[in-house]
């Protein structure tokens, strides 16, 4: 897997959820603080206002992706001006992956399709920590239209299910959401600024990142790494902690450990086994790692992670 499909694999705990709501005028809605959660909203008619906890309001129209990492709360309305009413949850727990569902009056139409999911609480990756509060791409005409085709689909499952439409909406949320943070991070002014932007268009960084993730068990040096990008091994080095922010095998460690958590969240793998699929040579090694990174073994933290109250999906 490359870096941004292992971020979205990474960041993702429990069943999705997905609505296709029709709002009529005059509407408004406010989104409780949600923090372990992320949404995006898509206007697929009409034009709506979203209102920021903080800020000025932003106009939405046809076509406009809204993508909320951290879970901050928010408000949407077909009138900014118009108080917002108490915030309303929902449950990441509902049953049901997609719904559709009417809301306000009985005047001009805007249908969004509104998408959520928890995040893992204990496994996180800095490309997400990264990522402003509030991503809007507008629906700008000739842009980005792998997301825009991704869009049209998810809405028409959503409008029509039929046998397969649990796989196919799962694998469509996930594909917008790549796309999104394709959309983002591929961003020239980013690109310009340094960071995570950066470092994925960067033609040594870029490879080196890649090469890391779908290969983690290998037994990567500086300088194999540096000549994955084609640089010698300090200006690797230098360059990588420039972009990045933090070294090349500090880097690895972390991802290593990262994949090592979720699988032991999601697998019943030994953790002999999950040592070795993440590159360590014993499973003294690993759990030594996985200790300082996670504060705990890593048979405890799976048994803490499944236990009743616990904080793993």
């Amino acid at each position: 897997m490359d870096l941004l499909s292992d971020v979205v694999a990474l960041m993702r705990t429990g069943r999705p959820i997905s609505a296709r709501i029709s709002w009529r005028a005059p509407w408004s809605h406010a989104f409780p603080s949600a923090p372990g959660s992320a949404s995006f909203h898509i206007v697929l008619r009409g034009s709506c206002w979203f209102v920021p906890s903080t800020g000025e309001p932003v106009p939405l129209s046809v076509g406009d992706v809204l993508f909320l990492p951290h879970g901050d709360a928010y408000g949407l309305a077909d009138d900014p001006d118009e108080p917002l009413p108490p915030p309303v949850g929902c449950s990441h727990d509902d049953p049901e992956l997609f719904a559709s569902a009417g809301v306000g009056g009985s005047g001009a139409e805007t249908v969004t399709l509104t998408c959520g999911y928890r995040l893992h609480p204990r496994v996180s990756h800095p490309i997400l920590r990264s990522l402003p509060p509030v991503i809007h791409l507008p629906a700008t005409l000739g842009c980005h239209p792998e997301l825009r085709a991704a869009v049209e689909l998810l809405a028409g499952e959503i409008d029509n299910p039929r046998p397969g439409a649990d796989t196919i909406v799962t694998s469509l949320l996930d594909a917008v959401q790549l796309y999104v943070l394709r959309a983002w991070f591929s961003s020239d002014e980013l690109c310009t600024c340094g960071g995570w932007a950066a470092a994925l268009s960067d033609p040594a960084i870029g490879p080196a990142l890649d090469a890391m993730h779908r290969a983690p068990d290998r037994r990567w040096t500086v300088e194999s790494l540096g000549a994955q990008a084609g640089l010698s091994r300090a200006g690797f080095a230098r360059r990588f902690t420039e972009l990045v922010g933090t070294p090349p095998l500090a880097y690895l460690t972390s991802w290593r450990l990262a994949t090592a958590a979720r699988l032991l969240l999601e697998s019943d793998a030994p953790v002999s086994e999950v040592a070795e699929r993440v590159g360590y040579g014993s499973e003294f090694a690993f759990g030594n790692a996985f200790k300082r990174e996670y504060g705990v073994a890593p048979g405890r933290f799976r048994r803490q992670a499944l236990a009743p109250g616990g904080d793993a999906a």
